[in-house]
Order: C-alpha cells, then structure tokens, then sequence
C-alpha cells in the first residue's frame, strides 16, 4: 500500500506498481521557491481545484516552466485546510475516471501553501497580505461558485455582509470580495506592482462580474473615506489589474465511495471520505471526467506561468466570450441544470442514469439542438455542434462519473438567469426570433418552480440542495398541495417576473402565461411532473 505522505521520489517504484504517476520535481523545493517568489494564487480549495487548476500547475512543474507552485486559499470551509490539506502536507490523488471504466491516477503536489483565510481567521489573512505584497505575484484565479461573488440579494438589495463591509473598510470584510479588496488595497499601498484576477468560475463574463465587485466594494471605502482616489486609478488601469474572462469545463463530481474502494483495492490507503459540518464533501483524492476545457483571455499585466503548455487555450476576450456562450448558456450548463432539476423531481440520483431514459435524453437534445445551439456563435476553437454531441453521447451517459442531479442542483437559483436567460435575450434581441416560440426551456422553468416547492413527483418531500435564495423563493410557494386547485399566477408572478432573476419580465416576453400552463399541469397530483414533461416531447419534440 502506498499513502499520500510516502516519500513519492524513493518509492516511485511502489507507486508505479499502484498505477499512480509521481511529481516530477522535488516538492520542498518548490515550497521554497513559492515563498521565496509566489507567483499564483488561487481562492476555492475544492474538488474543481484539486482535478483542473492543480494539475495544470503539476504539468509546468514537470516540464520545469514553473518552478513555483499554487498557494491555495479557501474562505468558506476552515475543515477543507485543516482535514483534508494539512494533514497531508497539501498533497492529493487526482483520479480521472475514463469512458472505458478505466483509472488514470497521479499523485498532485503542486500546492505549496494552503491558508483558510475565513473573517474568524486573522493569521491566514495577515499572511496572504503578505503574499498579495511580493511584486513576484502574477495571477490570482478564482472558484468560489456564483455565490461567493454575490454583493446583492435576488432583490437587486445589497446584503447584509456587503453593507457591513462598506461601512467598516478593508480591515477585516466578510464577503470574499471585501477580502480580495483588501488585499488589492495591500499590494496598491506596498508598490501598485501588476496582477490579473482571473475568474475561473462557471458563469458568463466571469471576469466583468469579478471586476464590477471589486469596483463597488472600492467605491464605496472611497465614499467612506477608507481608500484614496489612486486606490481605484490602480484597479482601472488594465496596465495594472486585469480581469481576464475565461470559459472553464470539468465535471468534477463528490469524491466517490466507489472510487474510494477500487483505490484502496488497488493500493492506495488514504481514502476517506469527508463531510464537514458545512456540508463540502471532499476527500485525500478527486475524481473527474477526461474531457476538460480551459479557455483565458490573455492579459496578464505582470506575466504569466506557459499555461499554454498545459493545454489552456490563451486568446483574445471575444472568443473567450463567444466559447463561454456557447458552453456555460447553451451547449452543456443548461442541459446539466435541466437534468438536476427533473432529476431531483423524479427520484433519480444519477445523471448517467437520467441520459439512459428515453424521455430524459429527448428533453436535453430538444433543449440543446432545437432551443440554444440556433442562438449560438461559433468561438472558432471549439465547434458547438462536436461539443455538444460529445456532451450527449459520451460525457454526460459516463457511468464511471459517479456525478447526481443533487450536486448540480446546488445553487440552481442563482444559475437560472445564466443557464436560460442568455438565450432568452437572444430571442429578445434578435427581430427573426421569439421567446414565445420556445417551448423547453419555459417547460425547465416551470419545473424549477415546481422543484422549489420541495415535493417530488410522488408527493413525497425532498431536502432540496443548498441554495442560499432557496428559503426566499420558496415561500412563494409554500402550501401548494398537488391536486388542489390555486392561483397559479399569484404563485409564479414575483418569481416569473423578478428580472434579477431572468434580467426580463418573462410576462413581457411572452413566456409568464406558457410557464404558468406548464407548472399548473405538473402540479395536477401525483405523476404529473412526468406527464408534463412527456406531452411537451410528443408535441413539440424533433429530436
């Protein structure tokens, strides 16, 4: 049996028998370097990081293009650093788990430092202010989850820890935002040296959402008197601080129970699996699926790692737009955020399993090929047609991906505007097109409003996944009994109308009255989620 803290250059051979590929360069090394110059850090310690961001960074350190590794900071979960970091000086497994049912594993220590960096936490705060100083420091990457950028609630309101935040100034915020100011706020008053903040997190214009944050966050402490004006001259200057947009792909499911066992059977000991009191399921290893994608606009003010030599693929901001739209509002996000939503609805815990039904398959093709690809434009490094063929007949039906609508219907409330909305206002904008004329995406949207009532398809109450807008949205639909007749409309209308939601009044577009139908049929009794969703394919499917 080998284990992640075995002297992985001496026992290369016990790996090797284990079938699990070593570092490629000397890890106490690198951690010197790293202190000595950091050069990336990355905020989101989790399973994302660990089987995409950290790999990249191992295969510049094989190469020797990098000869410093990532500093990662986490902010949410203080249990991911401390039981799944510390504890194993930083090093995991990545498991990438094939088509074919095969195992590819390589034992990741590309990670020098790890920081929990939380409000409660001042000593791992103290020491990123001291890392964001050192003008060595090129890039700052980013999965935190659309949440962890949230300034607002779904009333266009400031939150609460934002408003604390702008009154109180950068000496200790609690939002992930506040935080990166202050430490943009460090660098400004140590020696205004470069930095790209890029947002590798999965939504559209991911670099603007970043940007337009940390904007309002240093407005507001100049406002307050906290910042001078030079502070906010330094975050305008592109020269200076960029935010690079960027289209990322991987799915990365929950670390897995099965995976765990053929690990241990294979000769891998350190294979427990974690769940903290704030729920993050994580692990000493990863798994994830073989097909990825990393596309970054290439403005890095200060330099940057050969990242290109990792297979990210560097180009200028539209295409990494146009690529994002393709991906993130049509050809892969909004298909997966259909199958949660029924898949939570319906009593599946398996997304390969959803793929094999047949009425499932025929709403993400329908979805997919008949209501976004027509809308999209071709980035020109990735055909949308091939990506989402790929997507249907080979990623999501992996059963070797052991991924559950559960985990992707996390957040859903705050997906819905970028997974549907996008292509919305392209119906909008577009004279040759109209909203009214969809009929799949209005069925997802009423399923959504029907999963917010927390009942499935049999009547039964489900614990819906975490959604911090879930508990707001849902009491607008609490006490909808299936079979009881109600005001739908009065039901659906502060959702269906909420443009922080869909940025359009979907009454205005044409789509209120056609949601309202098909929520109203789903929730005629028992069954009617699937009788729903079966009338819609005969009648308007074509694929």
């Amino acid at each position: 049996m080998v284990k992640l803290l075995d002297d992985y250059q001496a026992k290369a051979e016990q790996f090797h028998q284990a079938g699990i590929a070593v570092p490629q360069f000397n890890q106490n090394e690198m951690i010197k370097q790293t202190a000595e110059k950091p050069v990336w850090v990355h905020f989101g310690g989790g399973n994302l990081f660990r089987c995409f961001h950290s790999i990249i960074a191992q295969r510049l350190l094989n190469s020797g293009e990098m000869k410093s590794g990532i500093i990662v900071a986490e902010t949410y979960d203080d249990e991911v650093i401390n039981h799944v970091y510390h504890p194993f000086n930083n090093r995991f497994l990545a498991v990438e788990m094939k088509s074919d049912g095969t195992f590819e594993k390589e034992l990741v220590a590309s990670v020098a430092e790890s920081i929990y960096a939380g409000a409660d936490h001042q000593e791992g705060r103290k020491r990123l202010a001291e890392i964001f100083t050192k003008q060595s420091l090129q890039l700052v990457t980013f999965s935190i989850t659309e949440k962890g950028y949230a300034l607002r609630d779904l009333n266009g309101n400031l939150t609460k820890e934002a408003v604390t935040d702008l009154a109180k100034g950068p000496a200790n915020p609690l939002t992930n935002i506040g935080l990166v100011a202050s430490l943009l706020l460090a660098r400004y008053q140590a020696n205004q040296a470069p930095l790209a903040l890029v947002s590798t997190d999965n939504f559209s214009q991911n670099g603007q959402r970043l940007q337009d944050a940390i904007m309002l966050m240093a407005k507001g402490w100049l406002a307050n008197g906290f910042v001078d004006q030079g502070f906010l001259a330094y975050l305008r200057d592109p020269q200076k601080v960029s935010f690079p947009w960027s289209m990322i792909d991987r799915i990365t499911p929950n670390p897995s129970a099965a995976v765990a066992q053929q690990l241990e059977a294979d000769g891998f000991e350190d294979t427990a699996l974690i769940q903290t009191r704030k729920q993050t399921k994580i692990a000493p290893f990863g798994n994830t699926e073989e097909v990825h994608y990393l596309v970054i606009e290439d403005h890095f003010p200060n330099g940057r790692p050969a990242l290109e030599k990792a297979g990210v693929i560097l180009t200028d901001r539209e295409t990494v737009n146009d690529a994002d739209q393709m991906k993130v509002t049509a050809c892969l996000n909004p298909l997966h955020t259909s199958l949660a939503i029924f898949g939570c609805l319906l009593g599946f815990h398996s997304i390969a399993a959803e793929v094999a039904d047949n009425d499932l398959l025929k709403l993400i093709k329908n979805l997919g090929y008949g209501e976004d690809l027509p809308v999209v434009k071709d980035p020109g490094i990735i055909n949308p047609q091939e990506f989402i063929e790929t997507l249907i007949t080979k990623r999501l039906p992996n059963k070797n991906i052991p991924d559950t609508p559960q985990r992707i219907a996390t957040d859903t409330s705050q997906k819905m505007g970028i997974r549907y909305g996008v292509t919305l206002q392209h119906c909008v904008a577009d004279p040759k097109r109209d909203p009214a004329d969809l009929e799949f995406i209005p069925l997802v949207i009423a399923g959504w409003c029907r999963y917010l009532m927390a009942i499935d398809d049999q009547g039964a109450a489900f614990t819906p996944s975490p959604d911090p807008l879930y508990g707001q949205l849902h009491e607008y639909l609490a006490g909808v009994k299936l079979g009881e007749k109600i005001d739908v409309h009065a039901k659906l209308r502060p959702i269906l109308s909420n443009r922080a939601i869909f940025a359009n009044d979907l009454y205005t577009i044409g789509l209120g009255e056609k949601i309202e139908n098909d929520f109203k049929q789903m929730i005629s009794g028992p069954g009617a989620v699937w009788a729903a969703l079966q009338a819609i394919i005969r009648k308007y499917g074509k694929y």
